[in-house]
């Protein structure tokens, strides 16, 4: 049985040794990304070894990942009736793709023990900079592997959360990118003219995020809307996506279980 180590590149990311001076300028690096973009890809965050065991067991597994096809806006919200047509809050899309739920994923799984494992729960809280991360406490969501075959797609969308963190496992044979548009709102304003004309097609200020397999990425989607392009092929695009929370006992509704996993439990 392999330990959390097994899985990490610790030679290019030594988060083991967090007094080190590599560590502590690799975390500076880090938190200046995160600082300026909202984003920061650690390319190459898993051993090879690692990642090909990771690649081969969530392809086993895939069969059994939920797969729905939801409708509905860029906010992940319910539309006000009073909003004229136009409205980006009116304006709908699909989004298809299939997903691991937590309780999927084996207990033995290195997907488990990255994300357990303390140095890197340490590090991760370090860089985002809010404070000490706790484990998400959803039996289903803790740990997701977003499984997405031939057709799907996810649609333009900010997230309802402070911070994403992920890991790319594999890509597939084309589409599948991840684009997004860096801060298109704020706090304070909501930019509806720029959400607006991105939904409908614009191309102004979209970014593709590099991220090849094996790749960390933590990632800002509160006021960076982003999505992910059409899949095309018979590769899946596997994505393992970590919840935790800032503080402990964070959990889900019994409501985005269903419509997520096709469950409560």
């Amino acid at each position: 049985m392999q330990r959390a180590e097994y899985f990490i590149n610790l030679e290019r990311y030594p988060i083991h040794q967090p007094e080190a001076a590599a560590t502590q300028q690799l975390l500076a690096t880090c938190q200046a990304q995160m600082k300026q973009a909202g984003v920061c890809v650690l390319p190459g965050f898993l051993s090879l070894e690692g990642l090909t065991d990771l690649v081969n067991e969530s392809n086993q597994l895939a069969p059994q990942a939920f797969h729905s096809a939801v409708k509905g806006n860029a906010y992940l919200e319910e539309v006000p009736g009073d909003l004229p047509k136009d409205h980006p809050m009116r304006l709908e899309d699909t989004t298809a793709l299939g997903v691991l739920a937590y309780d999927q994923i084996p207990i033995e799984s290195g997907l488990r023990k990255i994300y357990q494992w303390k140095p890197f729960v340490d590090f991760v809280g370090q860089v985002i900079g809010r404070g000490p991360l706790h484990e998400y406490a959803c039996p289903l969501g803790a740990i997701n592997v977003a499984v997405m075959k031939d057709g799907d797609y996810l649609r333009w969308h900010f997230d309802q959360s402070d911070f994403v963190v992920s890991i790319n496992l594999q890509d597939p044979k084309a589409g599948g990118e991840f684009e997004y548009v860096r801060n298109i709102r704020s706090k304070t304003d909501p930019c509806y003219k720029e959400v607006r004309e991105l939904l409908q097609g614009g191309r102004k200020n979209v970014e593709v995020l590099d991220n090849p397999p094996g790749c960390l990425v933590l990632f800002e989607g509160r006021y960076t809307i982003h999505r992910v392009t059409r899949i095309q092929g018979d590769v899946l695009r596997l994505i393992a996506l970590y919840g935790y929370a800032l503080a402990p006992n964070v959990t889900s509704t019994d409501y985005l279980r269903k419509i997520r996993y096709g469950r409560t439990h």
